[in-house]
């Protein structure tokens, strides 16, 4: 019944090779197969495509304007598709603003919970300010006061302020009011002429005024005259009394304001929690929590150099020795020389130098030049000024990039990087502002919630918000987020990490009856986390929803309902059902590649012998973020990886700190690593490279073959040609990135671009040169008769056949080849690819270039996107560098690149600040033997698995 299946025909969207396929509904449908086959073609391009285009389409004309449309797949037909939502990685904002707590929704329940039930106190004077009724008012001072005590009301008027108030005196004569407390004395309001203890104040002093309303005995039968009494002082007040008990004062405000401090806050309303709203928002930083300034460190930063030997960076070349000589007359005021090393500087003279002086000099200059002579009286005014003056004046993009390199990001002065106003961060649960509830880590926040103390009221009130808030957390624990805490910014999140908050808020949504497309939502999870997600999975399809999930995880395949594998190759070799049944048709497979893994006939580990370490690099001292003060070593020339759970502290150790140090120290990078105290045995490499996920451009006119320097000789190959030596044509004429060859209609990108103001650019072919790049003039030259659009066209494999007997463009290729990016086109644009495949084309372009055999390569999770075949071809890659003499060290999760690797460095136990310290190095056989090592327990059935295939093989 065409009801309970998706029903798709002839789907041929990019690669897919005419494909007919069912997809059972209300189940876990994982599409697998080789990187490039058609899994996320068949996914999101044909089967999320087009449930979102006839969602779309079934709105108004005017709705549909604010919608991205989606073109129609080419699809023969799809049959029984319900509402389609997609949960991809690449869709994480950048936006600095955005953080976990605002994307999961909890920072705005959060905002809410302490606008109804926060405690405020004094920002100045952290004294708890607390509105009060006159009738809590009253029944407070009768609690107090014992019966025949003495009370005096008064309303406070004037609070230390200079001046002498005649015209008030006046006021409250005509008002009824005979008796003031004047400086803490009761004086009389009388004329002078009839009472000689009228007030005369000095104006030049500061006086407290506080009218004296009443006087009487405190009782029970008296209730009703303190009760307007206290009503008169608020009104003379401005909502503040006070009351004075036998001579104990006390204070009482029906609004909230700190009469010590002389602070209104008003009400508290959830906007004023608000980092994104003026009302809420530090004016420091306009509630981004940072801010861009000059970094004295990176103007000098060596300070054993003196000015003469150019110490002050930004002070060298063209205008140097007209910036000498002003230092020179500043330094001949205030103690100093140019050839003085700057660490032998006082404080003062150095803060002159940075910062400039409010005093005259007496400057002189002439021009060894030029013969020009002048001086003139004046102010110096100081590195940092003068460069904060050129780049607010400057219009110049390229001075402002040069100015770039000397500022960083530094928290905000005003608000300690808390984003929001102190009034706000004043207001208190549990004696927490939202801030610090917002810094716990999602298990922190939880127990913190859970534990609060709250009255019977206050916990009336907040019943409902606090279910919101403790149901998105316990989703958040569910995928394996318990680490990340809700201040952490959305723009440093991983792909992986990102969806999988997705997708916390799609179960907090209870929908039924939907068709969620999924990206291999596994990516960056530790296998002991994979059982919540798949729980989680699960849970969402038993809600009579459909899932398909894209996945290469081999825990995740073992427990879907269905499984679709495709191939069976990459790019043109693939597109084809190989295999869709359950998990054991697929392991009954004999054509299906997965099916060979999955039944043990194949594996991606490597089994060789382990590379014995003899020297190492070492990270003393290791504290950043969750880091417990740990001494890491790795072994050079090895293969290291560094695993654990999420948020145990592997990107904090690797990215932060290692490669940001290593960074510095051999290319003077100017990002700071994170708190460590040093690092040896940098003396036995040269050089760092760093290659992760993201984009390898940011238009479509990146490309892999741009990426790796291949499409240089390409384009030289063409204008060899005789036809374009007869129509002289140089290589640039093939380039379209210049003007003379390429498509002037749309700059030879072959898409135009569509601002779309608020939502994300639109990309569509241009009508002129229908995609092909090059005006009609350069498609008349061809190589074998192919023209350069239609080289840019072929895959890399193609390519490698088309240009068999030219090296330079082979060699090039050849690298992207052996990383399993054969099915990559030449001119893909670089905006359409996976981090996965990004990550590989640096790895490919590194590869391709002269080695020295002293090099760290550094990786994030290269895994990613990668089938199990892909796999093993990514680890013959980097066995190739290890073997030239190189370092590499990764951080990854799958367990093949764990039990290739020379050394494990597992951190942990748990994450967030569960996590931070060491709880296992070694090989992988010692690390497996661990049993406090999450990673060693996976480790161990792991390598038994290899064993018993390695037996089977002999």
């Amino acid at each position: 019944m065409a009801h309970d299946r998706i029903i798709i025909k002839g789907a041929r969207q990019h690669n897919l090779k005419n494909v007919n396929v069912d997809i059972p509904k209300n189940k876990l449908v994982v599409i697998t197969g080789l990187s490039g086959s058609g899994k996320s073609t068949l996914a999101f391009d044909t089967i999320y495509a087009e449930g979102q285009r006839r969602y779309v389409e079934s709105l108004s004309a005017y709705a549909r304007q604010f919608l991205e449309l989606m073109d129609k797949p080419d699809v023969d037909s799809i049959d029984g598709l319900s509402p389609a939502i997609s949960i991809q990685q690449k869709t994480t904002s950048k936006n600095p603003r955005s953080t976990v707590g605002t994307v999961t929704e909890i920072y705005d329940y959060l905002r809410l919970l302490f606008a109804r039930i926060g405690i405020l106190h004094c920002p100045k004077c952290g004294r708890r300010i607390a509105s009060q009724s006159v009738d809590s008012i009253t029944e407070s001072v009768l609690k107090t006061a014992v019966d025949g005590k003495s009370v005096i009301v008064l309303g406070p008027v004037i609070q230390a302020k200079k001046g002498t108030y005649e015209k008030l005196f006046e006021d409250l004569k005509q008002e009824g009011y005979s008796r003031i407390r004047l400086d803490g004395e009761v004086a009389n309001l009388e004329e002078e002429s009839e009472k000689p203890k009228t007030p005369r104040l000095d104006k030049q002093k500061k006086h407290t005024i506080e009218v004296i309303v009443d006087r009487l005995k405190a009782s029970a039968e008296q209730k009703s005259r303190l009760f307007e009494s206290i009503q008169s002082a608020l009104k003379i007040g401005g909502g503040i009394a006070i009351v004075s008990v036998d001579g104990k004062d006390t204070l009482y405000s029906q609004k909230n304001a700190c009469p010590h401090c002389e602070i209104s806050i008003g009400d508290i309303e959830p906007r004023m929690f608000s980092f994104n709203s003026p009302f809420g928002a530090c004016e420091g930083c306009n509630g981004l929590g940072i801010k861009i300034e000059f970094d004295p460190d990176l103007i000098i930063p060596d300070r054993q150099k003196s000015i003469l030997e150019g110490a002050i960076k930004p002070w060298t070349g063209h205008f140097a020795t007209f910036r000498a000589s002003m230092l020179k007359d500043v330094g001949r005021k205030y103690g100093f020389d140019l050839a003085m090393p700057i660490a032998k500087m006082t404080q003062k003279q150095h803060n002159i130098i940075l910062y400039g002086t409010d005093e005259n000099i007496h400057f002189k200059y002439e021009s060894k030049y030029s013969g020009s002579r002048w001086e003139y009286n004046g102010t110096f005014e100081g590195v940092i000024p003068s460069m904060e003056r050129m780049y607010r004046q400057t219009e110049s993009e390229s001075k402002r990039e040069d100015l770039m390199q000397f500022m960083r990001e530094r928290p905000c002065e005003r608000c300690s990087g808390r984003r929001l106003r102190n009034e706000a961060l004043a207001v208190k649960i549990g004696g927490r502002s939202i801030m610090e509830i917002c810094d716990l880590s999602i298990d922190s926040c939880h127990d913190f919630l859970e534990k609060i103390e709250l009255s019977e009221t206050e916990r009336y009130i907040a019943r409902t918000i606090l279910k919101e808030i403790m149901s998105r957390i316990e989703f958040l624990r569910n995928v394996g987020l318990n680490y990340l805490t809700l201040n952490r910014m959305s723009a440093t999140l991983s792909g992986g990490e990102s969806q999988r908050i997705r997708l916390a808020t799609q179960i907090g949504s209870n929908l039924t009856g939907v068709l969620y497309v999924l990206d291999e939502p596994t990516i960056g999870l530790h296998q002991r986390d994979n059982a919540r997600l798949i729980d989680t999975l699960k849970r969402l399809r038993d809600l009579d929803n459909t899932l398909v999930v894209v996945e290469h995880d081999e825990e995740v395949i073992r427990n879907s309902d269905w499984i679709i594998d495709i191939g069976p190759g990459a790019g043109t070799h693939g597109g084809k059902i190989v295999a869709s049944g359950t998990l054991g048709d697929i392991i009954a497979s004999k054509d299906s590649i997965t099916g060979a893994f999955l039944r043990g006939e194949q594996t991606a580990a490597h089994t060789r012998k382990r590379n014995t370490p003899s020297k190492w690099l070492t990270v003393h001292g290791a504290q950043e973020n969750n880091l417990k003060s740990i001494d890491v070593r790795f072994p050079l020339g090895c293969m290291s990886v560094v695993t654990g759970v999420s948020g145990s502290g592997k990107s904090t150790l690797v990215n932060d700190i290692l490669f940001k140090a290593l960074a510095a120290h051999f290319f003077d990078a100017k990002d700071r690593p994170g708190r460590h105290e040093r690092i040896s045995g940098l003396e036995h490499s040269d050089k760092v490279i760093g290659i992760d996920q993201s984009p390898i451009g940011r238009t479509p006119r990146s490309n892999a073959a741009t990426y790796v320097n291949a499409f240089t000789p390409i384009r030289e190959l063409f204008a060899k040609t005789p036809h374009a030596r007869e129509m002289g044509y140089s290589a640039g004429r093939f380039s379209f990135n210049v003007s003379e060859g390429r498509c002037e209609a749309c700059e030879g990108g072959g898409v135009k671009r569509i601002e779309m103001q608020f939502l994300p650019d639109v990309y569509v072919t241009c009508d002129e040169c229908k995609g092909r790049r090059y005006n009609s003039e350069t498609l008349l030259i061809k190589y074998k008769g192919k023209t350069i659009s239609d080289v840019l066209d072929m895959t890399i494999e193609e390519a490698l056949s088309f240009f068999s007997n030219i090296p330079v463009i082979t060699k090039k290729l050849q690298t992207l080849n052996e990383v399993g990016l054969g099915y990559l086109r030449l001119g893909q644009p670089a905006t359409t690819m996976s981090g996965g495949e990004a990550q590989r084309i640096k790895l490919a372009a590194e590869l391709s270039r002269r080695d020295t055999g002293k090099t760290i390569y550094i990786l994030d999770e290269p895994t990613t996107g990668l089938h199990f075949a892909d796999v093993s071809k990514l680890l013959h890659v980097l066995k190739r560098l290890v073997e030239l003499g190189n370092t590499v060290i990764i951080i990854e999760h799958n367990l093949d690149v764990i039990a290739s690797a020379d050394w494990l460095v597992d951190l942990g136990p748990e994450g967030g600040e569960g996590g931070g310290t060491i709880v296992a190095e070694g090989t992988p056989e010692q690390v497996a033997e661990k049993i406090t090592s999450y990673t060693g327990q996976y480790l161990k059935h792991k390598l038994a698995i290899e064993q018993e295939i390695v037996q089977r093989r002999q």
